[in-house]
């Protein structure tokens, strides 16, 4: 690893130092305020703990800490792996987690969409996963087609970089179309409103089955490299592996087989690879069952409208009850518009339960989608409203957060 100057070496003890005194304090781990206070003295320590890396960098809208969480683990069939352990994917988070793994060569780390061109720049990666791209919360990210151009315009700065690209997402697509060393993934996409028109020509995308092309320029899918083809993962010269994951849903089959394919773009066996992403069973609290009384509780988080409809699709029909809890706050989201893009139609037969602080905004939305619903803004109370077994939770960050101090609390 190279090494860190002067200035630098007096940003980390001072991060150290910050850290442990919000430890000290109750205030959490303290990595956050450690890798601000890193960033404050030096500006360019990110770019001092990249060098010498082989490093991974994760990205999408949605799929990020999972897609990371898989990563590490078919990285580590090479080595120790640096990683953020909580998510924290901005730049101090960032630092942070480099910091804590200094002399470690291969690092996969989440990154913010809005942050990657500057992380890349900073850290110069190997490889660079795209998991797709869509509307977020317009309060904080902005529109989606500047998003597309800034990520297109970042990467072309990195031609030696390996780009793991979801061919299935047309926005991704189109960041990765003209980069020089391209994996295309087929790992599927279940949410197309943000992709019907060409991000390059504004014309109509046309889609013909699995394959897509735009009506307006010469672009379309491209053929992929890894498919997923039934319960196996398939790649280049029909090598195929079974791929047994255990995380539900057809979303992390697929940020799954974009973890297998960054991994061995760094040297990884596949079979192992393969092996070491059906090890990965929850992230940070996510997919995890909690006893709540007499009831079993899993926990899914959804933060915009395509997770939410992934995550909705995760739910299991049979269940004695179904909480959704929704917050508006900054990290949310303030503007909750977009419970009207997402279909809340299909839930005969499971009582449902509309929780969190924006509990009354949901259940007018859960009024005119036809759900038989009750209104429970607790989501403790709302879990212990349900008929006693297996319940789904389902919430967005601040409220996902909030749950699980509470549980931490009860237990």
């Amino acid at each position: 690893m190279a090494d860190i100057s002067v200035r630098g070496r007096i940003a980390l003890r001072a991060a150290a130092a910050a850290s442990w005194a919000s430890q000290r304090a109750g205030r959490g781990k303290g990595s956050m305020i450690g890798g601000l206070i890193a960033l404050r003295i030096d500006k360019t320590i990110m770019d001092q703990l990249g060098r010498g890396r082989r490093t991974v960098l994760v990205t999408g809208t949605n799929g990020k800490s999972t897609t990371t969480r898989m990563t590490t683990a078919a990285l580590s069939t090479l080595g120790e792996v640096a990683t953020q352990a909580d998510g924290a994917n901005m730049d101090a988070g960032i630092v942070a987690a480099l910091s804590a793994h200094r002399g470690v060569e291969l690092a996969a780390i989440e990154v913010d969409e809005l942050h990657l061109p500057h992380v890349t720049d900073a850290l110069n990666p190997a490889a660079v996963v795209l998991l797709n791209l869509s509307r977020d919360q317009l309060d904080r990210v902005g529109e989606i087609n500047m998003i597309e151009r800034k990520l297109r315009a970042g990467l072309a700065r990195h031609p030696d970089a390996v780009v793991i690209a979801n061919c299935d997402d047309v926005l991704v697509t189109s960041i990765a179309y003209d980069h020089p060393n391209v994996v295309w993934v087929a790992a599927g996409s279940g949410w197309s409103i943000d992709a019907t028109s060409c991000p390059r020509s504004g014309e109509p995308i046309l889609w013909e089955g699995e394959h897509w092309r735009s009506t307006g320029a010469d672009f379309e899918r491209p053929e992929p490299n890894w498919w997923l083809d039934g319960d196996d993962l398939v790649g280049p010269d029909a090598q195929r592996f079974p791929l047994k994951l255990a995380l539900p849903g057809r979303a992390n089959r697929g940020n799954a087989a974009q973890a297998v394919a960054a991994a061995i773009a760094l040297g990884a066996d596949p079979a192992a690879a393969v092996t070491a992403t059906g090890t990965v069973r929850e992230i940070a609290g996510r997919y995890r069952t909690v006893q709540v009384g007499e009831h079993a509780a899993r926990l899914l988080l959804a933060k915009n409208p395509a997770g939410w409809q992934e995550a909705l699709s995760m739910i299991e029909p049979t269940s004695a009850g179904l909480v959704i809890a929704v917050n508006g706050q900054v990290p949310d989201g303030e503007d909750l518009s977009w419970l009207w893009d997402v279909r809340f139609e299909h839930f005969e037969g499971v009582q449902v339960v509309a929780s969190g602080e924006r509990a009354t905004d949901l259940a007018v939305r859960l009024t005119y989608a036809g759900v038989e619903h009750t209104t429970v803004p607790n989501p403790l109370r709302a879990i212990a409203s349900c008929p006693a077994g297996h319940v789904e939770v389902l919430a967005n960050y601040t409220a996902f957060r909030d749950l699980n101090r509470d549980l931490e609390a009860k237990s």
